[in-house]
């Protein structure tokens, strides 16, 4: 077993570190999702957490690790008699992005349920976790569902299965730990919301800090049991400092002045629901409890509020989570002139604040969010130089998004699960049945009870019970909805430069990336003007990331159509061998027109065709605007083998029109 990184010799990422270490002294806090850029030791401070925990008592042989003094009566290896029982080290269980619903929750032994009526039940992640720490990595390219079942959990306490009416339930207390990188794409507002606590992290910028960390990073490397030997004082002083505070938790007073501080700051900020005052007040008595300290101050109100109500603010997906300070500070103040208890403060040199010790070295680095990328303003001075020749403008700000017709690919796909078009998914409507390939997930029983219903008298069937073998079992085959790669290509050139059209076509663009986002997509988005064109966004699972990129767009020059449609060519090209089961949707902004070369309009529908000879489906956002309209943008579509829209057309309230699939439409244009 590799010797783990010691927990104090993480150099600064304080934030981090207290967040973790609360959850570990109230695992009631809720878990802490940990949001930073990769190589910024996230991971690393959640497995060195582990070796802090108390060693836990568990019942000899029980899977679901009940606990002696109170075993659980609804275990499946149950029922438990008192016993003395015995101690084991905490677990961290990890969850891996490409984990199946079966390996989280466990599953049942559909054969033996249907043969010989017993509940045969193979435990999951959630049994392993209990009692532990449950860590999911890159916890936002978890599938939604997954995460939906790992939040219910977590809330809940117990992990339930249910298969045709077989049905096992057992407890499911962990400590949830995720941690993610925004820019690979963000969790929806409400799976934001059931973490109790969020943090931000990223690589300090001081020399010294950095320094500090690749020497003990390399002194880890060389010799792991002697760097441990090194900081085993300090953990031995974490660890019991940890205990120290569980002891004292219960004693910890939260007066009505503290109490209505938390309500006056939730209500400030406007956040929904009553889960955040619920959560800040949990976590001001852990850092009271922390602290050594039997009861709440204002000081552990305000730091509950940093790490409880950032992730809560984000309302708009295209929204940073984060938090004003000076807003929080005007609410604490507000409430304190109300508030009948005693305002001391805690001594700063009193035992520990609010912050975990530093096991030596350089201080500083720590993730207090002046090293997060803060809202960058669109359209700085730094423009590129002017393109093909003419003039290029500053980017304009989109217009108000609007909510947008649904844009669907044909066919029965086969991609990851999402919102947008039809596929064959383990989650939807059941269509059929077939043969299992593996092990078996979603039974069909009304296919598995025809399939054995001929053989029971050559099996010598007796008694009331269905005697069922392996190839009697079918699989059910559903059908619900895949997310698409949507690939933008924009039309930034001088013919769709006028500031208040741009404002309307990013408008647009904004409005299908919201449409994107809701429906589980990946983005990418090229654009096209003067010369060439370029891939302005990778695709990515990240559609911030597209809408930052959109914002700061710069227009001008020539209108080379042909290129960024060659250009996108090359970028489905790419992605089909990376990820071949992910259908393609080509969504071309612009207003049809082409310059620059010989002929550039065959040029463009020339590249148009190439499209639709492989089949991509397509739709063109008609951007022309005026009385006299040349129809280029329709023209285009007949080319892809799409279909067009008009910006007015876009609008899901628009009367232009019903929704059609766009190939359908295409076809009928």
């Amino acid at each position: 077993m590799s010797t783990p990184y010691p927990f104090t010799a993480i150099v600064g990422q304080d934030d981090l570190r207290l967040g973790l270490l609360l959850n570990a002294v109230s695992p009631a806090v809720g878990g802490v999702l940990v949001r930073g850029e990769k190589g910024t030791a996230k991971s690393t401070a959640v497995r060195a957490l582990a070796a802090l925990m108390p060693e836990v008592p568990v019942v000899a042989g029980c899977r679901f690790s009940c606990d002696p003094g109170a075993p659980d009566p609804a275990c499946p290896d149950g029922p438990h008699e008192a016993e003395t029982g015995v101690s084991r080290a905490a677990r961290t269980v990890e969850l891996p992005v490409g984990a199946s619903e079966d390996r989280l929750v466990g599953a049942l032994d559909i054969e033996r349920a249907l043969s010989e009526g017993v509940k045969a039940f193979e435990p999951g992640l959630l049994a392993d976790a209990h009692r532990g720490i449950l860590y999911v990595d890159e916890v936002n390219l978890l599938h939604d569902h997954l995460v939906d079942l790992l939040l219910d959990a977590a809330a809940m306490g117990a992990s339930y299965v249910e298969r045709e009416g077989v049905s096992v339930r057992h407890a499911a207390r962990f400590l949830l730990v995720g941690t993610m990188n925004p820019e690979e794409g963000e969790l929806r507002p409400q799976l934001l919301d059931r973490f109790g606590l969020t943090v931000e992290v990223a690589a300090s910028r001081e020399t010294d800090v950095r320094v500090e960390v690749v020497r003990r990073r390399l002194a880890y490397d060389d010799d792991p049991a002697g760097f441990a030997e090194r900081w085993a004082d300090e953990e031995t002083a974490l660890r019991e400092r940890i205990a120290a505070a569980r002891a004292l938790l219960p004693r910890v007073v939260l007066g009505d002045g503290a109490l209505r501080q938390i309500a006056a700051t939730c209500a400030a900020f406007e956040v929904d629901g009553m889960r955040a005052d619920i959560v800040m007040a949990r976590t001001a008595t852990a850092l009271a409890a922390w602290a050594g300290r039997e009861d709440v101050v204002a000081d552990d109100v305000r730091q509950a509020a940093l790490l409880a109500l950032p992730h809560r603010r984000r309302r708009n997906p295209f929204d940073a989570p984060g938090l004003d300070e000076d807003k929080l500070d005007d609410a604490l103040e507000d409430a304190k002139d109300d508030r009948g208890g005693s305002d001391d403060e805690p001594d700063p040199d009193g035992p520990g604040g609010g912050v975990p010790p530093q096991g030596g070295g350089p201080e500083g680095g720590g993730a207090d969010g002046s090293d997060a990328p803060g809202g960058e303003e669109a359209g700085s001075g730094d423009a590129p130089a002017p393109v093909g020749g003419a003039e290029e403008q500053r980017a304009v700000r989109s217009g108000e998004p609007f909510r947008t017709k649904m844009l669907s690919v044909p066919g029965l796909g086969e991609g990851a699960a999402g919102r947008r078009s039809r596929a064959r998914t383990e989650h939807g409507r059941t269509t059929g049945s077939r043969r299992p390939e593996g092990a078996l997930t979603k039974l069909h029983l009304a296919a598995t009870v025809q399939a054995a219903a001929p053989h029971q008298r050559a099996r010598g069937r007796s008694g009331r019970g269905l005697v069922v073998r392996r190839d009697d079992l079918r699989q059910a085959t559903r059908e619900g909805r895949e997310g698409n790669l949507v690939l933008f290509v924009v039309d930034a050139s001088g013919s769709m430069a006028a500031r208040q059209r741009m404002g309307a076509v990013k408008g647009a663009v904004m409005s299908l990336l919201l449409d994107a986002y809701q429906r589980r997509d990946k983005v990418g988005l090229v654009t096209f003007r003067g010369k060439d064109a370029e891939v302005a966004l990778p695709p990515t699972s990240s559609v911030d990331a597209a809408a930052a990129r959109l914002e700061s767009l710069p227009t001008g020059g020539r209108t080379p159509l042909a290129a960024g449609l060659l250009k996108a060519h090359d970028v489905l090209r790419v992605e089909r061998l990376r990820d071949p089961s992910r259908r393609p949707l080509l969504v071309v902004v612009t207003d049809g027109r082409a310059t620059g070369g010989v002929d550039p309009l065959a040029l463009a529908a020339r590249a148009g065709r190439l499209h639709a000879s492989e089949g991509t489906a397509s739709v063109v956002v008609d951007c022309e605007s005026g009385f006299v309209r040349l129809g280029l943008a329709a023209q285009l579509a007949r080319d892809l083998g799409g279909s067009a829209v008009t910006l007015d057309e876009l609008r899901a309230d628009s009367i232009a029109g019903l929704v059609k699939d766009i190939t359908a439409a295409g076809r009928a244009a």
